[in-house]
């Protein structure tokens, strides 16, 4: 199973499935290996980024420290995108989640097999590797220690500049990158224990809603509900489409908490221009912390982009649109947020379930009926029953920015009577009034993607003090996330995309074993029965054929691990 050097090439391994053509084969004796495998997602995912060569791509352009490789870049690459496939961010699991995951059911027998230990007895796999230098039988593709070094020596700089240059480009060159060209800006933290040791963090005092406050302006009874906390801080780009159906990382920087967002997020936009050309970023939606009058107009004048932003209340753009709204000087709009696409009901719905259904439709209007509320019951002041939208165009008191803008002035009315005022900057045109409004939901689906990935992908959960781990831990977990959501829009599970990791890996794996065939760098995958009628349909000399090259792999695999080493 050991591969000879000349055969050592940057390649991923792949078997194409073509069932009609293995099972001929089989028919007339002939086949590489077999095995019984119950299909996973991450097989399926494998196949997709290394079948669309994805992963070659990746692992040409990827910044490796190293001269001489004696595992292949891709090998690595993928290997730690299957720990992050199942949230695991210490090196040391490594082995256990090449045997439970689907990497190898991907790649083949050539990367590893299982065996049964000589010791334990247990099944466990045996990997053929991509040189000698093991003096231990492999029972991983690649060594775990080997992964660990190899991010820890890649420069952190380096590889965010991979991500936000060449893996985006990689998105860009599979046409994932939507036509409107829709991009989300935003930063938050990444809190971390108590501990100067992790390179480059930063100690600030938080509230109790985790915003940054300054001690020294805060009284007595404010200062002891926040509390000190270190923290790296991710400024990220995130593209999407108008639908809300897809979220790809664009671009991300990480940096010690203490850095302002503003520079860092600008920055990016202009790096993703030089990287990927003009026209690509059209609308860039951002929020109030990015308020920044010169580079505004330099999105609009330079690159094209049309930026929406809200206004801060002691700005004089503000001041002066809402002075025209009290004075009754704009014509308001009534807003109704947008109601998702219901379910379709089946056409052919039996006589049963409709009169279920109508029969519960009115328990719940008869039900909403009886409920009254005492009018003291509830806190009216807070609770909203209208939005409105006026739109003001060509307004030039944002004095530092050098374009003009179109303002949507928001108008929220309270069930106690007051009202209250919100303002977007956009310097796109504004064909109605309540079109900026509607763009800038997208902008809280961001603070949705943060709070999965830290709390489903154990984003922050670093295992290392080292920022060159802690950048290579966030620039994977979110590689893996967005090729993710590339890989269930191709397979057509656009409806996949919003929810968590471990969900989506739920409703994918389905609960079928199936019997894998290998020959000549091709797959045929048939259910049990199907394999024990094309076994008991063999004639005489393909049977004798198959029993002799069963009984020689068998053999083979019980010689495999000789010298194993203790997990």
């Amino acid at each position: 199973m050991r591969v000879p050097p000349e055969m050592m090439t940057s390649t991923a391994m792949l078997f194409e499935r073509n069932d009609a053509f293995v099972v001929e084969a089989f028919r007339r004796g002939e086949f590489d290996y077999l095995e019984g495998v119950g299909e996973v997602p991450e097989a399926n995912f494998f196949r997709a980024i290394v079948g669309k060569k994805i992963l070659e791509k990746l692992a040409a352009t990827y910044p490796s420290p190293l001269k001489k490789h004696d595992v292949p870049l891709w090998v690595y690459i993928a290997s730690d995108i299957s720990m992050r496939f199942h949230g695991e961010h210490h090196f040391a699991s490594y082995p256990y989640v090449v045997r439970t995951g689907g990497m190898l059911e991907a790649f083949g027998p050539e990367m590893g097999c299982k065996v049964t230990h000589p010791r334990t007895g247990d099944v466990t796999l045996t990997c053929a590797g991509f040189n000698d230098k093991n003096a231990y039988d492999r029972q991983t593709p690649c060594d775990q220690d080997y992964l660990r070094k190899m991010a820890r020596n890649t420069d952190a700089d380096d590889l965010q500049s991979w991500f936000n240059r060449d893996v985006v480009g990689i998105f860009k060159q599979h046409h994932a990158l939507d036509s409107e060209g829709i991009f989300i800006g935003d930063g938050t933290y990444l809190f971390v224990p108590d501990n100067d040791n992790y390179e480059g963090s930063s100690r600030l005092l938080f509230d109790e809603h985790n915003h940054p406050v300054d001690s020294k302006i805060l009284t007595p009874q404010q200062r002891a509900r926040c509390r000190w906390r270190r923290c790296y801080k991710l400024v990220s780009l995130i593209h999407t489409d108008r639908q809300g159906e897809f979220f790809l990382y664009a671009g991300i920087a990480v940096a010690s908490g203490k850095d302002h967002e503003c520079p860092i997020l600008y920055r990016l936009v202009e790096q993703f221009v030089a990287a990927h050309g003009k026209g690509v970023m059209k609308r860039l939606i951002l929020d109030r912390g990015f308020l920044d009058g010169p580079a505004i107009g330099r999105c609009k004048q330079e690159w094209g982009i049309d930026v929406l932003i809200p206004a801060k209340s002691n700005m004089d753009v503000f001041v002066d649109v809402v002075g025209l709204a009290t004075a009754g000087k704009l014509n308001f709009e009534p807003w109704v947020r947008p109601t998702p696409d219901a379910n379709p009901v089946p056409v052919h719905r039996p006589e049963n379930v409709r009169k279920r259904e109508e029969k519960r439709q009115r328990t719940l209007a008869r039900r909403k009926a009886e409920t009254t509320v005492e009018a003291g019951s509830l806190d009216l002041s807070k609770i909203v029953i209208c939005s409105e939208v006026a739109a003001v165009r060509e307004v030039k008191t944002f004095s530092t920015c050098p374009v003009p803008l179109n303002v949507t002035v928001n108008r929220e009315i309270y069930g106690d009577g007051h009202h209250e005022y919100w303002v977007l900057l956009d310097t796109a045109p504004v064909a109605n009034s309540g079109q900026s409004r509607q763009d800038y939901m997208l902008r809280t689906a961001i603070e949705e993607r943060h709070r999965q990935l830290k709390c489903y992908s154990d984003l922050e959960a670093f295992t290392s003090r080292a920022f060159s781990l802690v950048a290579h831990q966030v620039v994977f977990v979110l590689l893996t996330y967005s090729l993710m959501q590339w890989f269930l829009l191709r397979i057509g599970r656009k409806e996949l995309n919003p929810r968590t990791r471990m969900r989506v890996l739920e409703l994918l794996r389905p609960a079928v074993t199936v019997i894998v065939i290998y020959y000549q760098n091709y797959v045929a995958y048939v259910s049990p029965l199907q394999h024990q009628e094309l076994v008991l349909t063999l004639n005489e000399a393909a049977r004798k054929k198959i029993l002799a090259k069963t009984r020689r792999l068998r053999r083979n695999l019980a010689k495999q691990l000789q010298h194993p080493r203790s997990l």
